[in-house]
C-alpha cells in the first residue's frame, strides 16, 4: 500500500483512463470522482430498483460541492464497486446533471424509457 509521494495509476488503472481512439477529447480527463451525479443517474441500478437515465432516489441536490448519496455508507455494492474512468472526464465538465446524463447515455449507445 502506497502512503506517501504522487499517486502514479499503472497497468489497468491507467487503462481506465485511456480514451479510446474512436472518441475526440471534449474534457480534461479526470482520474477523481467529481461528484457530478451522472453514475447515479445515467444506468440503471436493479439493486435499487433504478430505472435508465432516473437520477437515483438517494442523489442529493448540488449545493456547490457536488451530489452527494444520502446512502454513501450503506450504498449496494454495484455503487460501492464503481470507479471513475474516462467517461468521467468527458461527462463531469457539462453543466448540469441532465446534460452529464444525456452524454453518459450517448457515450454508451443507450437511451432513457
Amino acid at each position: 500500500m502506497r502512503t506517501s509521494g504522487p499517486l502514479r495509476l499503472i497497468g489497468q488503472e491507467l487503462a481506465r483512463f485511456t480514451l479510446p481512439q474512436d472518441h475526440a477529447p471534449r474534457s480534461p480527463i479526470t482520474t477523481d470522482c467529481t461528484a457530478c451525479g451522472a453514475c447515479c443517474a445515467a444506468p440503471d441500478i436493479h439493486a435499487l430498483n433504478k430505472p435508465l437515465g432516473v437520477p437515483c432516489t438517494h442523489l442529493g441536490p448540488d449545493q456547490g460541492c457536488g451530489h452527494l448519496c444520502a446512502t454513501y455508507a450503506t450504498r449496494p455494492s454495484v455503487c460501492r464497486n464503481y470507479q471513475p474512468d474516462w467517461v468521467c472526464g468527458e461527462v463531469a465538465p457539462l453543466p448540469t446533471l441532465n446534460a452529464r446524463t444525456r452524454r453518459f447515455l450517448e457515450i454508451y449507445g443507450l437511451q432513457a424509457d
